[in-house]
C-alpha cells in the first residue's frame, strides 16, 4: 500500500527486481500507474500490477482485494506501508483529520488483514509486514493522533505474532518496522538531532528488505532505538519528559510543513 511514492515505492522497486509479482495500491492513480510502468519496463515484464485503492474506505479495499484475487491469485505476502500524518497539536487536528489517520494508519491494516490473511493461514504460508514507525514506540509533541495510530500498527503485529503462534502457523511470519523521521517528502521541514538524524529513504527501503528475506520481526531504525527503548522503561515519566525537553525532540515538529 502507499506503493506511488516513498518507502512504498523504494521497497516494490527492489521486489520487482527479485522477480516478485506485485499489485500496487495507492489513491494516487496517475502516480501509481507510472511506477507500475516503470517497474514493467525495468524487469523487462508484466508481473507488476496497479490499483487505486482509497484506504479510508472498507468497502473500496475489499473491492480492490478482489480484483486482486481475480488478477493474480492469492497473495503470500502483505506490506501494509501506506501513512498519513498531520503534524498539529491534538486541539488543533480537525474531526476528519483523526479519523483519516487512524483510517489509513491502522484501520486499513484489519480490513486488508482480513482479505489477504485466510489464504495465508490454509496454507501456513506467508509474511505481513507492517510498516509503523518510532512513534509507535514513544510520544511526541504534535504527533498525537500519529502517534497513538502507530502505537495500534505495533500492537496489532505483536497481537497477530502471538496469535498466529497460537494457531500453530509457524509458516506466516510478521515483521514491524519502526524508523524515525525518513526524508521522503512525508515529514518535510521537521527538525532532527545527532540521536536521531534523518533517515535516508533509499537506506531504510533496502533494510526493510533485508529484514522481510531474514523474518526479522521488529526492525529499528537507527539502532539508537533499542537503547531509548530500554531506558524509557526503567525511568519515570517526569525524566523521560525532562529529557525529551533538553534533547530538542518536544520541538522536532515545531517547522513541519509535510506533504499534500
Amino acid at each position: 500500500t502507499g506503493a506511488a511514492s516513498g518507502l512504498g515505492k523504494g521497497v516494490a522497486q527492489r521486489l520487482a527486481h527479485m522477480g516478485c509479482t506485485l499489485i500496487l495500491w495507492d489513491v494516487d492513480e496517475a502516480g501509481n500507474a507510472r511506477v507500475a510502468q516503470e517497474l514493467n519496463q525495468e524487469t523487462k515484464s508484466k508481473r507488476v500490477h496497479a490499483m487505486k485503492c482509497d484506504l479510508t474506505s472498507r468497502e473500496s479495499i475489499y473491492e480492490c482485494a478482489k480484483k486482486v484475487q481475480d488478477t493474480v491469485g492469492n497473495v503470500t505476502m502483505v506490506i501494509n506501508n501506506a501513512g498519513v500524518v498531520s503534524g498539529k497539536p491534538l486541539v488543533e487536528c480537525s474531526d476528519a483529520s483523526i479519523q483519516r489517520t487512524f483510517d489509513v494508519n491502522v484501520l486499513a491494516h484489519f480490513w486488508i488483514l482480513k482479505a489477504f490473511l485466510p489464504s495465508m493461514l490454509d496454507n501456513n504460508h506467508g509474511h505481513v509486514v507492517t510498516v509503523a514507525s518510532a512513534a509507535g514506540l514513544t510520544g511526541t509533541a504534535r504527533l498525537v493522533d500519529y502517534c497513538s495510530s502507530k502505537f495500534a500498527a505495533v500492537g496489532l503485529h505483536e497481537a497477530l505474532t502471538q496469535e498466529l503462534y497460537a494457531l500453530k502457523k509457524t509458516g506466516v511470519k510478521t515483521t514491524v518496522v519502526c524508523p524515525s523521521f525518513i526524508n521522503t517528502g512525508m515529514f518535510e521541514g521537521v527538525k532532527t538531532d545527532v540521536l536521531f538524524p534523518l533517515i535516508k529513504s533509499d537506506d531504510i527501503c533496502d533494510k526493510i528488505v533485508e529484514a522481510i528475506r531474514k523474518d526479522q520481526h521488529m526492525l529499528l531504525v537507527p539502532k539508537s532505538l533499542g537503547p531509548a527503548l530500554v531506558m524509557k522503561s526503567i525511568i519515570s515519566t517526569a525524566a523521560q519528559l525532562e529529557i525529551q525537553s533538553l534533547s530538542g525532540v518536544d520541538h522536532s515538529m515545531d517547522t513541519f510543513v509535510g506533504r499534500r
